[in-house]
């Protein structure tokens, strides 16, 4: 047998904040689909989101959740709702640390309009130091996340806990707990109504597995339509 479970159950075994940390992406919107940017839009989940999400929670009920942290904005706590509802009514909180990147003046606008916008153009290539107009940093969105993610594991010792949230902000927070440079999030596929899962003890973490799908060919669709 590998040594490395053996590694990993020292570390839980000892610390002082354990848990097991889910995280959650919201179900599609109409908005995903056209390529729109939501950002904090009130956008509500499309009928193919509401479904996602169904059977995202059929395969919740196997998790055995404690608590359910989520994301305010409409489309997070639409998602988050119907988990708890078809797990029984398992207690919900929001958390406004858990909200989408503050996109500016981007909101609303299509990724393809963004191609012919200059501040876009350099944030793509530098969104670590770099502002969106109006909003944030990815350093500060991260920094945001984590937080929320740290005081909820404090006070839920040896729970598991579910955090409905956004694509980018689940990237950043996975990034962190991985010990992946930041300036690689990107790189991590974060469908919608998918989960990703760690095991937290003090300042390790263990990764469980990241963009769970009911569906597994849906990753290798395109993010939106073209």
């Amino acid at each position: 047998m590998a040594l490395g479970p053996f590694y990993v159950a020292q570390k839980i075994q000892g610390a002082a904040v354990h848990g097991s940390v889910l995280m959650m992406r919201h179900g599609e919107t109409d908005w995903n689909r056209e390529g729109r940017v939501m950002g904090r839009y009130p956008v509500a989940l499309s009928a193919e989101g509401r479904r996602q999400v169904e059977a995202a929670a059929e395969c919740a009920k196997t998790l055995k959740l404690d608590l359910i942290v989520t994301s305010p904005l409409v489309r997070a706590r639409e998602s988050a709702a119907i988990v708890a509802e078809r797990l029984g009514g398992i207690e919900l909180i929001e958390d406004e640390r858990l909200s989408e990147v503050e996109y500016g003046r981007w909101e609303g606008m299509s990724f393809k309009s963004l191609l012919h916008d200059d501040h876009y153009l350099q944030y793509k290539e530098h969104p670590i130091t770099m502002a969106t107009p109006g909003g944030e940093t990815i350093t500060q969105a991260q920094a945001r996340g984590l937080a929320a993610v740290h005081d909820a594991m404090r006070a839920n010792h040896g729970r598991r806990v579910l955090f409905v949230s956004h694509g980018d902000i689940i990237r950043t927070v996975l990034c962190h707990f991985m010990q992946l440079d930041l300036a690689h999030f990107r790189r991590l596929r974060v469908d919608n109504a998918t989960f990703s899962a760690l095991e937290l003890a003090d300042n390790f973490a263990e990764v469980k597995f990241i963009n769970l799908l009911p569906d597994p060919a849906r990753a290798f669709l395109p993010p939106f339509r073209a």
